[in-house]
Order: structure tokens, then C-alpha cells, then sequence
């Protein structure tokens, strides 16, 4: 237990409630025995691109033990084979990486080595996963089960009758490109691995990773390979090793796998902290670390979808990022030294450009003590590794996406309060990272185009201009980095005035103002400006460039440090929000709300980024998007959008709205079903819209959140009652349309009355989230 909770709500109990309408649900049974983790499905998201993963994994852990389809990421709910259950996955991410050791069951001799032909096949029928649990039947006649602890995972397989069961374990393919593996077998029981690979959208050479693997018997035989040579009783092979056993009686062979990105010997110092314990009791101990989790958010109402559709988002917004360190403390930090973290745990993978809109700040509402090291960290990976990392893997940087996200991902953490002790150092790395650009001989590619944003207020957009370092370029997306930039710099202005840096403060404060540079007058919308000042790109804003991931439309909405600024810009509330009920397609909505989201807001699959005028709820430019209406006296359209499109999240292999980018969508869906939403991305404020749940206990650790607990009430929320027609926190009447952190921190209820009409509630000037100065 991490803290003191509130007594269980009975399941049994709760509230039906009429929900917004929703695609059909993959079967999925409803709790028996009150565990919140029978609600959850772990194959939401795995067709279509969601890119999540089936398999068994805890809580932030270092191993995600997931089986291998063929996808770039791991599974595809659409594929009917299996190459192999490997340790590492990112959940949600659109690019190779990980996959590191993918290990399969097998009967009768070995003579393939490529695990595209010696996949098994498999029917969903015969498949099942669960928190932390992960089974399937294969066509062998094999049935493979799969469980997990932070930093192993274990396999039990059940063999036919037969004197050749053979596993292997393949260090030579990954989902990334390979670029060298070893196998070892050390005893009877006994294989070691080491792997370095390439990966992840770019070929850079990314991280080694150390494994040991124990068995629970002994080999009868074994063998390793080297391209498509198997040499039967050799111990030692640069493509992978098989281990045979003879099933004829005892037909279960149970493995550990334990895992290390410092060396073999943290492999090993993980598996005696770790393993030695039976598949079943690792099983429930994981079921447990979930159910835990899990608990710390308790809803009433809503169907029983809805419900699997809630918590299979919270689920997945508590899988990243990961344990980086081992069981001893050391980790390999970003100088590729080994470090020991001391009062910590050291975490990797940092997702960074879109994360910080959503998932870091659930997870300093949720997992403040988890949230706090993670921020640690990443000011770790600032001062050891030389600058501030984007978008991190492992132990290197590999600077896909723009702009400057690590800034209000720290920021959040500093105003959450989870950096005491650290805040000087956070803000010395961050102070390096807005003024200045790294040096050449380190790999991080920082705020790229900072010179030319500093001296001129624009970042700007250059076609074609060589990349110095690997991964995304901030010159190519001027438009959209310059926004970026300046919302960091909004961020880091309140940090720096709080820690008494005035003069820095002013500084960043005046340059959050530089979007107003890039927005032409002409077209009414932000357009990129090349390195003479000139606009460029089709003026038509759908058709715009210099834009990552998104058009002019859709990025025209992220200037949550001064949206009546924008307002103001755009031609006056009314014309901002014919704008808004433009980009929405409100009208549409307004008359069929999950048509609209899937038929004018989606133009394709999850990579559907470009040449569109409206709402893109797949992607991170639009996330906040919905909220804006919060600042332009319409709050209740605010409702209406983000109920439309929690329609689109779905108890179904498809139910994701695109890439769930290591829990950045899954927290969107849970933080909008709440009620309460991070509007301004790097500091405490917090949006509110209408719950789609009668009740929501929120059970918070006391020691960051004094009230213990907050509880967040609509009752009769539905389709048909969905606005705001009044509020009460604590039991005061309350009219504004936001929170800030310091009123959540002693806050212990935040009650809505809702009806079936918009009414006067939250729509006067005070009533709008702040401007940052």
C-alpha cells in the first residue's frame, strides 16, 4: 500500500447511466470478485495503429513481455502469427523499437533461424490477457503463458508429449534493426544474452541491453546459430541459442527472464532480486501491483463499456515511462557511465513532445512519488548527458519531434511540487536548454533553432536544409516550432519569477509572446516565415507547411499562455468562436456526435496528419484544442466537443484514437471523462467540463496532495444532461471554468449540477483560465 485509502466502492453497486454511443465492444467479462483489473482490456489499440501491446507488464517496469506479430511495434490484432515473445515495447509509439529477445516455443528439430518462418500461428479464440497476464494456444499444440515484475519477465510453457520441446531464444532480431547479439549458454539451466540495436525512425545506434535467463530444469540439450548455420552443442552464438527438454511426462518448463541496461552482472543482481519465485505467484503479485494502481480512481455510472473504456485508458496511462536503473541502483546514464541512483529510481523513455500535454500531469495527480523520480531523472539526463533530451531512448537521444517539450514537462513537475530538493538544478538545465543551442558533440539536438528565435521571434521554416544531427529537424517545421517555443518559454517565465529570477522571468515571459510573429494578417492564420521574414507555404492554412504533424488549423489553437491574445488576433471572441465551430464542425455535432468525430474530424489512419481543416483528435497539436471555448464565454461547447470525441475511445482491438504515444491519448480520455484537464500545459491550471460519470473518488498520496482524496460529482450525467448549470467546491459556489494546482492540492469535492441546456455558468470574462505573464 502506498498510502491510506478510502474504503472500496461495491461494483455491484454501481449506477447504470445512459453513456454517448459507442462502437461495439470486444467481449470482455464484468468483475466477479470486485477487481477493477477484470475491466480492463489490453487489446484495445493493437489494430489500426494504436500500437499498443497485449502482454504482461507492472506498473512503469523496465519489461514489457509481449508477443511479436510482424507489426513494427510488436503486435497487429490483424495478423494470425507469432515470432516470439519479447521483453521491451513502447506502448503506443509510431516507430521500430525494442522487441530485444524475442524467445518461442517449439517442438522438433531446429533448422530455421529467421523468425518470420518459424512463427507459429494462433486464433484470438484460444488467446487472453489481463494485467500483468498474457496467454495464447499456438497451432504447435504449445500453449504459452506469459507475467511479469519490474525487471524480468516469466514464461511457462505447456508442451505436447514429446522428447524435443525446444525454446528459443533469438538475439539476433528485434523489431528494430540489429546491430550485433550474442548468446550464451552458461550452465544447464542457464542462457545469457547481450544485443545492441538500431532504431526507432531513425538507423542511429540507440542501447545494449544484458539479459540472463533461467530455467526451472534442466536442458536435455542445446545448440546456438549463426546466420542460418545451427551448430547442435555449441555454447556460444552470435544469432541465438536453443534449449531442448523432454515433455514426455512433465509437460511445463518455466523460465525467468531477467533484464539490464548496465551490464550482464545488473542482469544477474535483477534476477536474484526478482526471480526465484512460481509463475502463479509472480502472476497475482503483478495482478495485485495493478489492482492497487487501479484503485486509486473509483467511478459510479456510466455502462459497463464505458467502464472497460476508462480503465483500460488508466491502464495504459501507467505503463511509462520505465525503470531504467537496476535492482542495485546503477544505471547507464546518458555520458554512458554507469551511475548510481541514490533516493530515487532512475527512469528512461522519454516521449517527451507528447506526453507533456497529458500523461505527465495524471501522473502527478496520481503517482506523485513515481512522477517526481521521473522528473529527476530527466534533470539527470540534462546534467549527465550534456542538454535536456526530446525524445529519449534508452541511453541516447534520438530527436524525433520539434520544439521544446522536456520544458513544460519539468515545469509541471516543479508546479505539481515534485521537484524540492532539485529545483535550482531543474531550472539550471532548463535556463541552458531556452538560451542556447547544444554544442556539436553532444547528440541532443535542443531547441535546434533558437539562435534565429532569439535574435529575430520566429524560428524559421528552411526546405531542405541538411541535418546535422539524426532525427527530426525544428528547421524544418518553423511554423509549428516557433508555437513551441514560445509556449515553453510561457512555462519557464512563471517557473523562474517563483524561484525569484526576475529578470529571466521578464525575459521568457516577453519571448512567449513570439507567436504573434508568425501570424499573417493576411490569411488570418500562423503561418511558417523562411530565414528572410518572407511567409511561405500555400496561404491556404489547410494546405500549410512547416508544421509538424498538423496544418495551420489545427496548431492555430496552442497559445495557452495568451488565448485572448489570440483572440484578439483572430478578430474578437465572436470571430473566434465562428472559428472554433468551424474547425469543430459544431453545428454536425450538435446533431450527431459520434458521426461527426468519425466522419468530419477523421480524414484517414493514425498518420493522417495533413491537408485539414478540422479537428484532429488522432494526433498531440489538437489535444487541448476543445478546451479553448473555456476562454472564449462558451464553455459548455467545450462539453459537447469532448464528449463527442470520447466516442471515438471504444472496447475494441480499433478503440484508439490513433497512436496511444506511451499513454498521452489514454490520459486524454481519462483526464476528459474526469472532468478535469490540464489547459495550460507546464503550469497548474486545470480545465472543467462536464464528467461522464456520476462519482469519481480520486484517492491521492497526502504527502503531495494534503486532502488525500478528491471527489467529483454529476449526478444523472448523460447524452441528453450534459451541461454545467452550476458547481460547488468544498461546497462553495464556484464559477470559474478552471483550477489551479494550489486550489486542488486541500480541494475534496468539486460537485456539477448538470441539465439538459446550456446555461450562464463559467461564461463571464473572470470566469476564463488565465493569461500567463
Amino acid at each position: 500500500m502506498r498510502w491510506t485509502r478510502r474504503p472500496r466502492l461495491c461494483l455491484a453497486g454501481v449506477l447504470a447511466a445512459a453513456t454517448l454511443l459507442a462502437a461495439p465492444a470486444a467481449p470482455s467479462a464484468e468483475p466477479t470478485d470486485g477487481h477493477l483489473t477484470d475491466l480492463v482490456n489490453p487489446f484495445i489499440g493493437t489494430q489500426n495503429e494504436g500500437n499498443t501491446f497485449p502482454g504482461a507488464a507492472v506498473p512503469f517496469g523496465m519489461v514489457q513481455f509481449s508477443p511479436d506479430t510482424g507489426h513494427k511495434t510488436g503486435y497487429d490484432y490483424a495478423h494470425s502469427r507469432i515470432r516470439g515473445f519479447s521483453l521491451v515495447h513502447l506502448s503506443g509509439v509510431g516507430c521500430r523499437i525494442g522487441g530485444d529477445l524475442p524467445v518461442l516455443p517449439t517442438t522438433g528439430k531446429v533448422t530455421q533461424t529467421d523468425n518470420a518462418r518459424y512463427a507459429a500461428a494462433f486464433r484470438h479464440e484460444d488467446e487472453q490477457a489481463s494485467p500483468g497476464y498474457y496467454r495464447v494456444g499456438l497451432s504447435s499444440g504449445i500453449d504459452a503463458e506469459l507475467t511479469a515484475t519490474a525487471r524480468t519477465g516469466v514464461q511457462r510453457y505447456t508442451f505436447p508429449a514429446t522428447d524435443r520441446a525446444n525454446v528459443l531464444l533469438n538475439a539476433a532480431q528485434s523489431l528494430h534493426k540489429a546491430v550485433s547479439g550474442k548468446a550464451e549458454i552458461l550452465d544447464d539451466r542457464t542462457v545469457r544474452t547481450e544485443i545492441t540495436g538500431r532504431g526507432f525512425c531513425r538507423d542511429t545506434l540507440s542501447y545494449t541491453v544484458y539479459t540472463v535467463t533461467h530455467f526451472d530444469r534442466p536442458f536435455t540439450a542445446y545448440g546456438t546459430w549463426d546466420g542460418k548455420t545451427v551448430t547442435p552443442g555449441s555454447r556460444t552464438g552470435p544469432g541465438g541459442a536453443y534449449v531442448r527438454f523432454d515433455t514426455t511426462h512433465d509437460r511445463t518448463v518455466t523460465a525467468t527472464t531477467a533484464l539490464s541496461y548496465v551490464d550482464a552482472r545488473g542482469a544477474e543482481v535483477n534476477l536474484r532480486a526478482e526471480g526465484g519465485r512460481s509463475f502463479d505467484a509472480v502472476r497475482e503479485a503483478a495482478r495485485r501491483a495493478w489492482e492497487e494502481r487501479l484503485d486509486d480512481v473509483r467511478v459510479q455510472g456510466g455502462d459497463a463499456s464505458l467502464r472497460r473504456t476508462f480503465y483500460s485508458s488508466l491502464y495504459r496511462s501507467f505503463l511509462a515511462p520505465n525503470v531504467g536503473s537496476d535492482a542495485d541502483g546503477r544505471y547507464t546514464g546518458w555520458d554512458l557511465r554507469v551511475h548510481h541512483a541514490d533516493g530515487f529510481t532512475y527512469y528512461q523513455n522519454w516521449s517527451l513532445w507528447d506526453t507533456y500535454r497529458t500523461q505527465c500531469q495524471l501522473l502527478a495527480l496520481l503517482a506523485p512519488r513515481e512522477a517526481r523520480d521521473m522528473a529527476v531523472s530527466v534533470v539527470r539526463v540534462g546534467e549527465e548527458g550534456g542538454w535536456l533530451p526530446k525524445w529519449g531512448y534508452g541511453t541516447v537521444e534520438t530527436n524525433i519531434m520539434t520544439g521544446d517539450p522536456v520544458t513544460p514537462f519539468l515545469t509541471t513537475a516543479y508546479h505539481s511540487g515534485l521537484l524540492k530538493g532539485y529545483e535550482e538544478r531543474a531550472y539550471r538545465v532548463l535556463r541552458q536548454n531556452a538560451d542556447g543551442v547544444p554544442p556539436a558533440d553532444v547528440p541532443m539536438a535542443g531547441r535546434e533553432a533558437n539562435a534565429e528565435y532569439i535574435a529575430r521571434g520566429w524560428a524559421p521554416y528552411v526546405k531542405g536544409r541538411r541535418q546535422t544531427k539524426l532525427g527530426d529537424s525544428d528547421y524544418h517545421q518553423g511554423g509549428s516550432v516557433t508555437l513551441e517555443y514560445a509556449l515553453s518559454d510561457a512555462m519557464l517565465a512563471q517557473m523562474a519569477r517563483a524561484l525569484g529570477h526576475t529578470a529571466d522571468a521578464d525575459r521568457y515571459a516577453a519571448r512567449s509572446r513570439n507567436y504573434r510573429n508568425v501570424f499573417d494578417r493576411s490569411t488570418g492564420f500562423f503561418r511558417a516565415r523562411d530565414a528572410a521574414g518572407a511567409f511561405t507555404g500555400p496561404a491556404d492554412p489547410a494546405q500549410s507547411v512547416g508544421f509538424h504533424e498538423g496544418t495551420a488549423w489545427q496548431y492555430q489553437w496552442l497559445v495557452p499562455q495568451d488565448l485572448p491574445g489570440l483572440v484578439d488576433l483572430i478578430g474578437g471572441e465572436r470571430a473566434a468562436n465562428d472559428r472554433l465551430d468551424a474547425f469543430f464542425a459544431y453545428h454536425k455535432l450538435l446533431a450527431d456526435p459520434a458521426g461527426t468525430a468519425r466522419q468530419a474530424w477523421m480524414h484517414g489512419n493514425a498518420y493522417a496528419y495533413y491537408d485539414a481543416a478540422t479537428y484532429n483528435p488522432q494526433n498531440e497539436p489538437d489535444l487541448i484544442a476543445p478546451y479553448t471555448y473555456l476562454s472564449t464565454g462558451q464553455p459548455w461547447k467545450t462539453t459537447d466537443v469532448v464528449h463527442a470525441a470520447l466516442t471515438l475511445f471504444t472496447d475494441s482491438p480499433t478503440g484508439m484514437t490513433g497512436n496511444d504515444d506511451m499513454g498521452t491519448m489514454s490520459a486524454w480520455n481519462v483526464l476528459s471523462s474526469i472532468g478535469l484537464f490540464p489547459v495550460q500545459p507546464g503550469y497548474g491550471t486545470w480545465g472543467l467540463s462536464t464528467p461522464v460519470f456520476d462519482r469519481v473518488d480520486l484517492t491521492l498520496d497526502p504527502a503531495h496532495w494534503p486532502s488525500g482524496g478528491l471527489t467529483v460529482t454529476a449526478p444523472g450525467t448523460s447524452a441528453a444532461d450534459r451541461y454545467v448549470q452550476s458547481a460547488r467546491a468544498d461546497g462553495v459556489p464556484y464559477d470559474r471554468t478552471y483550477l489551479t494546482t494550489g486550489a486542488l492540492r486541500s480541494l475534496r469535492s468539486l460537485d456539477f449540477t448538470v441539465g439538459p441546456r446550456p446555461s450562464e455558468w463559467g461564461t463571464s470574462p473572470q470566469a476564463a483560465p488565465p493569461v500567463l505573464k
